[in-house]
């Protein structure tokens, strides 16, 4: 089925919320905000000085230039934290201020120290400052009662310095919590094998790694649930329980279209409201989404190239609709493609390529991959994702395309 019918109709069918936890700034990081936030005070409180210099009458300052110095006497000097209030310009003074130091009364400006020049107890203002020159004014980042946070924000670093900064120490957050199952007879933990290879006809579950990552990006806990085998009542099982305790699973494995989609078989069992076997997309075309009680079960692919664009095109959009989040905008250039890349119609291909300036200062794209949706190492050895459209059977060699970067190119 397309890609977007299948996103959308699965929305439809989901009805879980996570629930909300209240935690720490510093726990906050990269989660999506349960609730929304309003300011509960002005940021800042007070009218501060922008930059290094004096605090003035602005009126004492008209007039003044490099040629007509107006002379004032400095009372004293001000730092960031000290009471303001200790000092009050009158008529003919100034007070020696830091950049963020609360302005003292009776000043309403600020005159920077490259237009200045200090003589004993005066300072000679060298350049007017109009009123509130060079004055962070109350209020200027953040208004009271000001709507600063919608609920699905996800937070940022900086996000986490204005909060501070506002006097919230603690934020309600989705508490995503999904579980992760992986299937297949063939396949052994990493930590098993001591650094050997695995045997003949054995597989390293690698494609687990790549989903708790991809889980922590969208402010996700992964629950790492460990290997079922090939069994359908076993897999059935073991889903059935992670429904009842995460917000919703991710399988890999088993799902493709043939005799041996134990997995498709195991979720059936469990009723679903809502299944799609097989997904327009390539690689990954076996990727399926199934909803059951109101919560997504994700069926990716068990080769970890598959399960990741089943991820970035499946799970991110669904997830991300039940905590009222929003798509993040991704990096992305431009260049030449480097040879001819043939697609199926009808079906979105995800081409990793390799994106690099040329001797002719060019940049240009060079496909990696066409195929082998188990070929982890092209996103190493890669920078990016040329997306091909449905409606498109691939880029002629010349064109200029568009590409995701996953990772810095120059």
């Amino acid at each position: 089925m397309p890609v977007d019918y299948v996103v959308n109709e699965a929305i439809k069918h989901v009805r879980h919320v996570p629930s909300a936890v209240e935690v720490p700034l510093s726990d906050a990081l990269g989660r999506y905000l349960a609730e929304d936030v309003v300011a509960g005070f002005d940021v800042p409180g007070f009218n501060r000085s922008a930059v290094d210099g004096y605090a003035v009458r602005s009126a004492d300052t008209f007039g003044a230039s490099p040629t007509n110095p107006i002379m004032l006497r400095v009372k004293g000097f001000l730092a960031v934290g000290d009471d303001p209030g200790k000092f009050v310009i009158g008529p003919g003074e100034a007070v020696e201020i830091s950049t963020g130091a609360a302005l003292p009364p009776g000043a309403d400006a600020v005159v920077m120290y490259e237009d200045t020049r200090r003589v004993g107890d005066y300072v000679e203002v060298l350049r007017a400052v109009p009123p509130m020159g060079n004055v962070s004014r109350r209020g200027e980042d953040v208004r009271a009662g000001e709507l600063m946070y919608r609920r699905g924000t996800k937070l940022m670093p900086w996000d986490l310095g204005v909060l501070a900064s506002m006097g919230i120490s603690r934020v309600r957050v989705y508490n995503l919590r999904i579980a992760i199952v992986s299937t297949g007879n063939e396949l052994l933990e990493v930590e098993s094998l001591g650094g050997s290879p695995p045997p003949t006809g054995k597989v390293i579950n690698s494609s687990r790694f790549v989903i708790e990552g991809m889980v922590r990006t969208l402010g996700g806990e992964p629950h790492y649930l460990g290997i079922v085998g090939d069994d359908e009542e076993r897999i059935a099982e073991v889903v059935g329980d992670a429904l009842r305790s995460f917000d919703a699973v991710i399988t890999t494995g088993g799902v493709s279209v043939g005799k041996v989609d134990y997995t498709i078989r195991a979720i059936m069992r469990l009723k679903p409201e809502f299944l799609v076997h097989g997904v327009s997309i390539r690689p990954g075309r076996p990727n399926s989404v199934a909803v059951v009680n109101g919560k997504p079960v994700f069926m990716l692919s068990g080769f970890p190239v598959a399960a990741l664009t089943g991820f970035d095109v499946l799970v991110r959009p669904i997830v991300l609709k039940m905590v009222n989040g929003e798509e993040e905008p991704r990096s992305v250039i431009r260049g030449v493609l480097t040879r001819r890349v043939a697609t199926p119609v009808n079906t979105r291909s995800f081409v990793r390529v390799r994106v690099f300036r040329g001797s002719d200062g060019r940049v240009y794209v060079e496909p990696l991959a066409l195929t082998g949706s188990g070929v982890l190492s092209t996103l190493v050895r890669g920078n990016g994702i040329l997306v091909v459209p449905e409606n498109r059977e691939g880029f002629d060699e010349g064109d200029e395309v568009e590409v995701f970067l996953i990772r810095s190119v120059f």
